[in-house]
């Protein structure tokens, strides 16, 4: 036995020695850096042909044009190639969940039913062999969100080339979330599914009572970790994330805004057009879930998730588009929005609901989202349409100014049986 376990344990180690990375962060940019006669897609809605991109100490100085270089800069010649915002998943677990078959690779879940002093950024491993992967499909940003109970902590969103989870914070804690309870279900016998879920439900509109009334005192005999970190919601710093899917749901969610004030966010809304009046009404934005999916009931047209983009744009509802499938982890971020372009969207307002809306939503567009002077060089390069799995290829790619390392586990395998087997 002892030998099995020595033979296990030593030929582990070989594969982990075989496995080892020479992917690691980038050092702060130096210098200016300049993509030259580029189309560059500044996320906006706008586009430019033959356009240039200046970026100093990590930040965008212009976009325009391109002209001739005054200044010294690292010159890249993006001629044919495209330039657009660095991609944002709002909805991931990355870096909390490797395998989700191997227990001790999974930190993103916790016991109880409300727990909003967890948090998911302390657990982000910046090792996930995912994160890699991620990002060379151009996936800069992405929102880290605990799983488990009714409400189940704080998201924080981390740019992915980063040594650690400090370094890789971009927003600290900036969203609760809020598992809604599904009220419409097949019951068993005895079990009546709407009665249980309204008593969960009443139950965290009393949690937030009593924290609105705690942290209305000026002074505490003892502190409460759960009221205390929701004090952003009430100040409206942090954004309440409700995740649901129909109508009835979604009232309920904006409800919860109207009473306590909440900057309210719906996750999923496979309904959210039947009531675009009702979300636009009450400044309801929502991020839309996977698109590659079943109508949520049997009536609904086949091709409704993938349209459903389309009719949020047209009724003004601010809206953006996610990938939280947990076999494509995360990857196909950008097909969806092309899935989307393919059922009523311009190809730029496509782009737009993985950039600059999804900023805006997560409350960080002052710092990224589109190609804007002032803005963060959160940039990626393509040979071609963002959008379309069969061009897109993304070569450059800058979190912050800093170029980052596009290798990852998957190439490298690649490229070893491509040596292997002798193919050009």
């Amino acid at each position: 036995m002892k030998k099995i376990f020595l033979s296990i344990t030593l030929l582990i180690t070989i594969i982990k020695l075989q496995a080892q990375e020479t992917v690691y962060p980038a050092p702060a940019q130096s210098g200016n850096i300049v993509l030259t006669h580029a189309t560059i897609h500044i996320g906006n809605g706008q586009v430019l042909q033959d356009a240039m991109i200046l970026f100093r100490d990590g930040k965008i100085v212009s976009v325009g044009p391109t002209e001739p270089i005054k200044d010294n800069a690292k010159i890249i010649d993006c001629t044919g190639k495209q330039i657009y915002p660095g991609l944002i998943s709002p909805v991931t677990d990355l870096g909390l969940s490797e395998l989700s078959a191997v227990r001790s690779t999974n930190d993103n879940y916790e016991l109880g039913d409300i727990n909003p002093n967890i948090r998911s950024l302390i657990a982000y491993n910046t090792d996930s062999k995912v994160i890699d992967n991620t990002r060379s499909n151009g996936i800069l940003l992405a929102n880290v969100i605990p799983q488990g109970g009714i409400i189940s902590g704080a998201s924080s969103v981390v740019q992915l080339d980063a040594w650690n989870w400090e370094d890789a914070a971009y927003q600290t804690d900036g969203g609760i979330h809020f598992n809604m309870p599904y009220l419409e279900r097949f019951s068993t016998e005895g079990d009546d599914p709407l009665k249980t879920g309204m008593d969960q439900i009443e139950n965290i509109r009393n949690f937030f009572r009593q924290a609105k009334a705690y942290l209305d005192e000026t002074k505490h005999e003892h502190s409460n970790l759960k009221f205390e970190a929701v004090k952003g919601l009430f100040n409206k710093t942090q954004i309440f994330f409700v995740h649901c899917e129909l109508v009835k749901e979604m009232m309920i969610a904006v409800e919860f805004a109207k009473e306590f004030g909440f900057k309210t966010v719906i996750v999923g809304g496979t309904d959210s057009y039947k009531i675009t009046d009702y979300l636009k009404q009450n400044n309801i934005a929502v991020v839309l879930n996977e698109m590659n999916t079943l109508p949520a009931l049997q009536d609904d047209d086949v091709d409704m998730p993938f349209k459903t983009p389309y009719l949020l744009q047209q009724a003004g509802v601010v809206y953006c588009i996610s990938d939280p499938n947990q076999s494509t982890r995360f990857r196909n971020l950008a097909f969806n929005a092309g899935i989307a372009a393919g059922h009523g969207l311009t190809k730029e307002q496509a782009l737009q609901a993985i950039t600059l809306n999804t900023a805006k939503i997560l409350g960080i567009g002052d710092r990224t989202g589109s190609l804007e002077a002032g803005k963060d060089a959160n940039i990626i390069v393509s040979d071609g349409d963002i959008l379309d799995i069969r061009t897109n290829n993304v070569i450059y790619a800058f979190i912050q100014g800093r170029q980052i390392n596009l290798d990852n586990k998957q190439k490298q395998l690649y490229e070893k049986y491509k040596y292997k087997y002798n193919l050009k």
